[in-house]
């Protein structure tokens, strides 16, 4: 997915960028970037890869060399960014997040008149930012410009400008995907994803933006340039797996919302007669812990850890490019606590199960090391659709989701007309894709929390909430 932070102050906020980003390492894992403004240096940038190397010690090298009391910068799971931009509306940094479906038919309307290019990066492909930053300048001021560039994509697009006045211009997605949240201190403003990650900066919550609001600030002040739409689909999985759990979204902290969200699945299981004896309840670490936490406590069974995850090595912000090192390292990060899996029954819960591979494995090697039985929960709805607004759950083909090709082998084709009915637990098609998938995953017992659940736990207007991964209703 990716996230970013920014900050404007009387000072200067070299370090406070750098932190800020960092704290940010959980949303991507692939490029990142810093670029800050001083009156007598101008701009400083630099990118770097994260794939083998986390934010903090790739950049800290850099750190020496940057000074400016503007500053933006980003973790990116896409192409290399802040990128710096010079058009007639002057130079500015650019970074975006979101999803761009469109890209090829944006630019191919560009190439229309014959008279502009792009720089193509070793795939072919156009870096989406530079796209975005191309349909900004086709418009007099940049308000217009945004306002313009949402509009274009197929997707969602949230963005940080940081113009060669040092001024920083926020707009969030034109559905509130993402949130963007403005803290404060004495000295000036921030920006960011995450409210924890300038809490942990000493600022104190000034703002959030809107849907499709556009705000800019300054050291001195901000002030909203475009009002905040009537509509928002904010993603779910903020709640449930992204968000880290310190933060806030709309008022709804991301652990209680977990803790919450075990509790419902707990009591639901119970009222359906479906929550088995176990030992020990668990979570998958680390998104699933506190879910299961939840859920021990409302079936009064113990909370346990029977295996964790070593990260001082390889943790979650960076991860090796190649496939057979990936899944060597996923097995390598799992360490028994012998003495709470043998013999014992378990219950895990993880934040969510998309195409099982992983969770294969961790099964495997639960019953290698001596468990007797081996309950899987999953903190939301079986996964029916590849995201197209944010990069979760993205798949080459929606095959690649676990529970669509349950539903293929239960069908006997990939007709979607009863996909309400496979996300239902309580529906015979809902029963139907839990057991097959339980079967083929080596499951003593698997259970979905229902939507309905989850989105009482998220805790706001559910009208408000993206479901378009579960139910693919816009």
């Amino acid at each position: 997915m990716g996230g970013f932070f920014g900050a404007a102050s009387k000072r200067d906020v070299v370090y406070d960028v750098f932190f800020g980003v960092d704290y940010h390492s959980h949303l991507g894992t692939k490029r990142a970037g810093l670029i800050y403004y001083d009156e007598d240096g101008g701009f400083q940038r630099e990118i770097h890869s994260i794939e083998n190397t986390p934010f903090r010690t790739r950049f800290e090298a850099d750190l020496p060399d940057f000074h400016g009391c503007s500053g933006i910068g980003c973790i990116s799971d896409s192409d290399p960014q802040p990128l710096l931009i010079r058009s007639h509306l002057g130079v500015y940094a650019l970074t975006t997040v979101g999803a761009i479906n469109n890209a090829e038919e944006l630019v191919e309307g560009y190439f229309a008149d014959r008279t502009h290019q792009f720089m193509a990066m070793s795939s072919g492909k156009v870096n989406s930012t530079e796209l975005v930053a191309a349909l900004i300048n086709q418009k007099d001021d940049f308000v217009s410009g945004i306002k313009f560039a949402q509009e274009q994509v197929d997707g969602s697009l949230t963005l940080l400008i940081m113009t060669s006045e040092g001024e920083i211009i926020a707009a969030r997605d034109s559905m509130g995907r993402l949130p963007v949240l403005i803290g404060k201190n004495d000295d000036g403003y921030c920006v960011s994803f995450e409210s924890f990650a300038y809490h942990k900066l000493d600022y104190v919550d000034e703002y959030e933006l809107g849907p499709g609001e556009i705000v800019r600030f300054t050291a001195d002040g901000y002030e909203s340039l475009s009002p905040a739409g009537e509509d928002m689909k904010i993603c779910a999985f903020l709640w449930v797996y992204y968000g880290y759990p310190n933060s806030n979204y709309e008022g709804e902290n991301v652990e209680i919302m977990r803790y919450r969200n075990g509790t419902i699945m707990a009591r639901d299981e119970r009222k359906r007669g479906e929550m088995p004896e176990v030992d020990y309840v668990a979570g998958v670490p680390d998104s699933g812990t506190p879910h299961a936490i939840g859920y021990a406590h409302e079936s009064g069974m113990r909370f346990g850890r029977p295996f964790i995850k070593y990260t001082p090595t390889w943790p979650r912000s960076f991860m090796p490019a190649n496939q057979e090192m990936r899944n060597r390292v996923a097995t390598m990060k799992q360490v028994p606590v012998p003495e709470l899996i043998k013999g014992k029954k378990l219950l895990f819960v993880d934040d969510s199960i998309v195409r099982g591979t992983q969770l294969r494995n961790t099964i495997e090697f639960l019953y290698e090391s001596g468990a007797a039985e081996v309950h899987m929960r999953s903190a939301c709805p079986p996964l029916m659709f590849g995201c197209k607004y944010l990069s979760f759950s993205r798949n080459n083909s929606v095959m690649d989701l676990i529970a669509r090709r349950a539903m293929r082998h239960i069908e006997g084709n990939e007709n979607e007309d009863h996909i309400d009915e496979y996300i239902d637990p309580s529906t015979e098609r809902g029963k139907c894709l839990v057991k097959t998938i339980c079967d083929a995953m080596g499951f003593d017992s698997l259970n979905y929390q229902s939507l309905d659940g989850m989105l009482e736990a998220i805790g706001i207007d559910r009208n408000k909430i993206c479901t378009y991964c579960w139910n693919g209703k816009e």
